[in-house]
């Protein structure tokens, strides 16, 4: 008996461009076409979902939005003041404490555990 997972039915009812990434959190994000239309299939985690969202799908939705400009977080130059560990191979993204410190440099902090059941959206 086939075994049906929603891999499976994106196959036979369309197109998926890429099943996972090799990101943290979200790596089990699907991409792809159903139709005449584009999908993303996000994570079942929420912090895993709100991050897939704001970098990949927003960014892809401004773009299929003629005439719109892809409005984008601003992105920082800055010190850290702890030893961050990271996968090889792998894009990671952490929550982290942002201060300015006394020469008025940004500092970024680790606040610890990077699992998932330790994210907060803000």
């Amino acid at each position: 008996m086939k075994r049906t997972t929603p891999k499976t039915i994106l196959d036979e009812l369309g197109e998926i461009s890429f099943w996972k990434l090799a990101i943290k959190p979200g790596k089990p994000f699907a991409f792809g076409k159903l139709s005449h239309s584009w999908f993303c299939g996000l994570p079942g985690n929420p912090v895993s979902a709100a991050l897939t969202f704001y970098q990949l799908v927003q960014p892809l939705l401004a773009k299929l939005s003629a005439g719109s400009a892809a409005t984008q977080a601003p992105r920082l130059r800055v010190r850290t003041t702890d030893v961050l560990k990271k996968s090889p191979g792998r894009l990671d993204f952490q929550r982290g404490l942002l201060t300015r410190n006394e020469n008025g440099e940004l500092t970024v902090a680790t606040t610890g555990h990077q699992g998932l059941a330790h994210f907060q959206l803000l």
